[in-house]
């Protein structure tokens, strides 16, 4: 771990367990800002040649200005496909998707969620970035298809049920519970049972759902939609542990992609991958 890694976590864990002594809920209010602040920040990176081709977009969302790109194909299907990143990640990771994209005739978009890329805001959850895709649906749709990675894929669950044009849904790698992420971001702070219950008990106060709705698992289970799955084996970010009772369901709308050896982002840098869910999207 580097000094200043190290010092950020003994600085967070100091200020929370200080507020709790005061107040558990402002304790538990200020940790689920740093849970959903990303923590590379918004540094310029150059734009990928693939984007610089792009028409320029943006939406307004709860007072933030949201910035993306759009690709039209020389022979359109007429089909909207929208690519969606996940935490501390940005759209230019996909650039490998966009041509072999428009080659398949599908219109293409993408946009940098709220408070990454070139967007503005300084924090994302699921269920406001989930939001964030249904105000882009009326916006720029209707959509097809929605190809989303981590937190992005969790979000698109989430948005699912509420597109009806929806035809395909891409999953990479999904944020599969919260309760997962909630209990790895308590033991990397260095925090008790006690803030993991306080934080949790947080989330299901403001967003006025219980915590098992912040699930990918839960999610699919709620449409039909046709669903490319992909995750690895050995995925440290969102475990593959978690995915074992989706793929008990035997859920018939669902098609799991497996790998081994890539982890949480190899995966769809893979140029297996790509094919793969290409032609997902084609049939």
């Amino acid at each position: 771990m580097k000094l200043a890694q190290s010092i950020a976590i003994n600085y967070y864990k100091t200020k929370i367990t200080t507020l709790a002594l005061i107040s558990p809920r402002k304790a538990a209010e200020y940790a689920f800002k740093i849970f959903c602040t990303p923590y590379s920040g918004k540094p310029v990176r150059p734009e990928p040649t693939s984007f610089l081709e792009a028409e320029k977009i943006s939406f307004q969302f709860e007072g933030l200005t949201l910035r993306g790109w759009h690709w039209q194909p020389k022979e359109p299907n007429g089909k909207k496909i929208l690519i969606n990143h996940g935490f501390d990640s940005f759209s230019y990771r996909f650039e490998k998707y966009i041509h072999p994209m428009l080659k398949a005739g599908f219109e293409v978009f993408a946009y940098d969620a709220p408070g990454h890329g070139i967007s503005d805001g300084k924090t994302i959850n699921a269920l406001f970035y989930s939001q964030s895709m249904l105000e882009f649906n009326k916006i720029f749709g209707p959509l097809y298809g929605i190809m989303a990675h981590s937190i992005g894929g969790l979000a698109a669950s989430l948005a699912a049920e509420h597109l009806p044009s929806l035809e395909k849904l891409v999953l990479i790698a999904p944020a599969v519970e919260t309760t997962t992420a909630i209990k790895g971001f308590i033991k990397f702070l260095g925090l008790g049972n006690d803030m993991k219950q306080a934080l949790t008990d947080y989330i299901v106060d403001f967003s006025k759902q219980p915590i098992s709705y912040f699930a990918t698992s839960t999610a699919v289970q709620k449409f039909h939609i046709p669903t490319l799955w992909l995750h690895d084996t050995e995925d440290a970010i969102c475990t593959f542990e978690d995915v074992k009772p989706v793929q008990a369901l035997n859920l018939p709308h669902i098609e799991f992609y497996i790998t081994t050896g890539l982890g949480h982002s190899k995966i769809y840098r893979e140029g297996k991958t790509v094919k793969t869910i290409i032609n997902f999207l084609k049939k």
